[in-house]
């Protein structure tokens, strides 16, 4: 094995290893990523978590005289709803730019993600 064929190997394993701190980075930034969304009135108000879940629903006292109960359910499932795309709009701002081309970061994400899926397949450069 000559020469070129070591400075090949330390050159891939080195971007390897660049790669791996670009994804451990971001995963470790999309654990703390949250979004608060908040209807107009400020009757509602929704926490979501790092995979969009919803963490918490705070409502306004009031609300209750203001709004009809089937008015009440639509403005925390539209809160949610913008708290969770707030959500997947950072997921993406973190980890499109490490995404393969032809994977959806949504595919990414999902229960069984690893890190390995961000990392470049044998003959791909």
């Amino acid at each position: 094995m000559g020469e070129s064929f070591h400075s090949m190997l330390d050159e891939l394993t080195t971007e390897y290893e660049q790669q791996m701190r670009r994804v451990k980075d971001a995963y470790g930034r999309l654990a703390d990523v949250e979004a608060i969304a908040q209807s107009g009135d400020g009757m509602v108000t929704v926490k979501a978590g790092p995979r969009g879940e919803a963490r918490a629903i705070e409502l306004n006292p009031r609300v209750y005289r203001k709004l009809s109960p089937s008015e009440l359910s639509h403005e925390i499932m539209t809160q949610i709803q913008r708290a969770t795309a707030s959500v997947a709009a950072r997921w993406n701002e973190l980890m499109g730019p490490l995404v393969p081309d032809d994977r959806p970061v949504e595919e990414l994400l999902g229960e069984g993600a690893a890190l390995d899926l961000f990392l470049p397949r044998p003959g791909q450069a």
